[in-house]
């Protein structure tokens, strides 16, 4: 089944994406971390804390209570309990970009509820505490209404906030997610106190408007692409927030060393982890979390597949496929470098 796209804005960019091409760039990377859980339907504490310690000593900053944390499905007092457990595992913020630690701003509700300031202003005062830079979670509330309605209540929650990452979110993930138009993320980019957006409409088209827009008039602002389809929009200016990236960190980080270095073993290991991503994300598209503990739980990294009880679920025959992804990223990390 297809991915359904959002509709496309009526202002475009003159600039075409080779236009957009930024060779050798360093790129800034956040993984989502996933959420391990146990046999017994209890959250693996200790396989979080080192899948977040991993994640960090390889360059890239983790990102939790996010959609592949389960944000929306965990209780106030297992978010916290994951920040804190967070942080310890990543020491200290000063000094490291984002703090080095990003977290979602969630607040659960329903549709038609309206928007609930003080649920999110909570929320960013916890992750406030724990140091750390939120991600404005979508919510019915939050997205209800025109984009200038939307707009107004980020600007609310700014308030709440010295800086923060905004996001925008396909349907195809969650019912409540919402795609700006580009006049109204320009105003979201305007913001001085949001530090960039994760994009996660799952088309190209939107995202290169976005970075062209970006280089436009804004360069220091980060367009994290949440594409887990083409996560090589990393090649036109993207940096990246991702799920997929939680399945083997270390191996994005060097796929982004070898894209700073000019190093074209860049490409067959991109394409490799694209595959996985191709495989993981396909509809249902939530069901991809399932397939991130199956692959983790291959490598060994954690001690069960078992994901949240409210969570869509991979056939077990998935395995052997991924065991089969696995190996081919192996075989890319370990590529020899070309003769010149």
């Amino acid at each position: 089944m297809s991915h359904s796209q959002p509709a496309a804005d009526s202002t475009r960019s003159a600039a075409h994406p080779w236009e957009l091409l930024t060779p050798q760039r360093r790129i800034q990377g956040i993984s989502a971390i996933l959420l391990p859980f146990d046999a017994a339907g209890f959250v693996d504490f200790t396989g979080f804390a080192e899948h977040v310690k991993r994640t960090a000593a390889a360059g890239i900053v983790p990102a939790v209570n996010m959609d592949t944390g389960y944000g929306h499905l965990i209780g106030e007092a297992t978010r916290r309990q994951v920040l804190v457990t967070a942080r310890e595992a990543v020491g200290p913020a000063a000094g490291k970009p984002f703090g080095g630690l990003v977290a979602g701003a969630c607040v659960v509700d329903g549709e038609g509820d309206a928007f609930d300031e003080v649920a999110y202003a909570q929320q960013l005062a916890m992750i406030t505490e724990a140091e750390a830079t939120p991600v404005i979670f979508p919510s019915w509330g939050l997205n209800s209404g025109s984009d200038a309605d939307v707009i107004g209540r980020l600007a609310t929650l700014a308030g709440h906030t010295s800086h923060f990452i905004g996001f925008e979110l396909a349907k195809a993930f969650h019912p409540a997610g919402r795609v700006l138009s580009l006049e109204a993320y320009a105003e979201l980019m305007a913001m001085p106190t949001c530090l960039g957006a994760k994009h996660s409409s799952l088309s190209r088209r939107l995202e290169w408007d976005r970075l062209a827009l970006r280089n436009r008039t804004r360069p220091d602002f980060h367009v994290f692409t949440g594409n887990d389809l083409a996560i090589d929009m990393v090649r036109y200016g993207s940096d990246w927030l991702l799920g997929l990236s939680t399945a083997w960190p270390e191996a994005f980080a060097l796929r982004d060393a070898w894209w700073a270095a000019g190093d074209r073993r860049f490409d067959e290991l991109d394409d490799a982890l694209q595959a996985l991503g191709d495989f993981a994300f396909r509809w249902p598209v939530p069901a991809y979390k399932h397939s991130m503990a199956q692959f983790l739980h291959l490598r060994g990294l954690i001690g069960c597949d078992a994901t949240h009880s409210q969570s869509l679920p991979r056939p077990e025959s998935d395995r052997e496929i991924l065991a089969g992804l696995r190996d081919r990223i192996d075989a890319a990390m370990g590529a020899t470098p070309e003769a010149h």
